[in-house]
């Protein structure tokens, strides 16, 4: 359970910059404890509680690294071909018998390398008349062929802590003997919406409501990081129950989100909540879409309040929840993808803010191009699923034209 004083987050300036308010959750917030064993096939997605040991060296034993013939170096002709005898044949997951000097033997890849021998010949590089194997001169020592321990020495760290595992990791250790590995616990991350504007998907609608859309887009979110999500609901627009049902969350998670209800307007209770359960710092961040976005703690627990509008749910969450969930989570700093792609559209900004702006795609001669969605406003969602990046503008920037070189975070890689 996180347990932060009400004043971890305390931040007095006007409004915050993106990598302000990371490195404050860095410096400011501590990786939960506790760890357990989880098996391979049930370890992607999860925060590696400590680092992992080579049990053996990889490759375990020097091998070959390609089909085709074991000799000694020191055998070779360095003038003109080499006659040598062939003396053996070693398949994969056989044992080799010594090599004497002056022989050769057939060996396939990832076969060990007889004692003797040193170097390989690729197949397609050698011929052989009968008994004879002929090769031509030039090949360096230790071609093709594989030390013990080249790619990882036993002992040494292969995974560092808080490394999330991805197919490549669990590989990694399966490749080294490990059946477990040790795992931080997943995040219980709750996550609810305000307002009684908002209907569940599936009910019916009253005269002035709309479907609740962003709890199911943070939940969805959030299963992708290494987080067991809670689903809370649709808290009313009443700050006293709203407080209630926080205090109640906050005993049995150990991060809140919320979107909606967090700006300053009469009807935005979940802030007024929020300091009745605690303390609320609110965060105006220097970011379109999405600058009203609160950060806070209730009974230890931190809370993390999006905006309502859809679009600005996602880019807030991305730059200020995920990072958050990756701290609790004890998991290593992430730097979200951005790719090169050049601008086919004119657009102006202010200065001192971080814009995204939905683009699609296109690859031409020219390279990646990014062309902007049409239309404005953090409230369409088709904009998202009719795009597939943001263009990332800087603060400093204030007009983009056709041809300029942008940034682009990929939403393959986000989502």
């Amino acid at each position: 359970m996180a347990q932060l004083s009400d004043d971890c987050f305390a931040f007095g300036g006007p409004l915050l910059g993106i990598e302000e308010a990371q490195t404050l959750i860095l410096q400011r917030v501590a990786p939960l404890g506790g760890e357990e064993a989880v098996p391979l096939a049930e370890a992607a997605g999860r925060v590696l509680a400590r680092p992992l040991l080579a049990r053996t060296p990889l490759p375990p034993f020097f091998n070959s690294a390609v089909d085709g013939y074991a000799f000694r170096h020191a055998d070779l002709n360095p003038d003109g071909e080499t006659r040598l005898r062939l003396a053996g044949r070693v398949a994969a997951g056989e044992a080799a018998s010594p090599l004497a000097p002056g022989t050769a033997a057939r060996i396939f890849t990832g076969a060990p390398m007889p004692e003797g021998a040193d170097t390989v010949m690729m197949q397609e590089d050698a011929r052989t008349e009968g008994e004879a194997l002929l090769l031509p001169p030039g090949l360096k020592p230790g071609s093709n062929a594989r030390p013990a321990g080249e790619d990882i020495a036993q002992g040494a760290e292969a995974l560092p802590e808080g490394s999330r595992l991805r197919a490549m990791e669990i590989g990694l250790a399966a490749a080294l003997g490990h059946a477990t590995l040790p795992v931080r616990p997943k995040l219980r991350v709750g996550i609810f919406s305000t307002g009684d504007e908002l209907a569940e998907p599936g009910a019916a609608l009253g005269p002035a409501q709309t479907f609740d859309s962003n709890r199911f887009t943070l939940m969805a979110l959030a299963a992708r990081l290494p987080c067991a999500v809670s689903d809370l609901g649709i808290l009313p627009d009443d700050r006293d129950a709203t407080a209630r049902a926080l205090r109640d969350a906050a005993s049995r998670h150990d991060l809140l989100l919320s979107s909606g209800g967090v700006s300053t307007g009469e009807e935005d209770h979940v802030r007024a909540a929020v300091e009745a359960a605690g303390r609320l710092v609110f965060w105006r961040l220097a970011l379109k879409p999405g600058r009203p976005a609160a950060m806070g703690v209730v009974d230890g627990t931190p809370m993390v309040g999006l905006p309502g509008n859809p679009v600005a749910a996602v880019v807030t969450f991305l730059h200020l929840a995920r990072p958050l969930i990756l701290r609790l989570a004890g998991a290593r700093p992430e730097i979200l993808p951005r790719f090169a792609a050049s601008s086919r559209f004119s657009y102006r900004k202010k200065s001192g803010r971080r814009e995204y702006v939905r683009v699609a795609l296109r690859s031409g001669e020219a390279g990646l191009q990014a062309e902007k969605f049409p239309r404005e406003g953090a409230g369409l969602l088709s904009s998202l699923t009719l795009s597939d990046a943001f263009a990332e503008l800087q603060e400093g920037v204030t007009e983009v034209s056709p041809g300029d070189a942008l940034a682009v975070l990929p939403f393959s890689s986000l989502f």
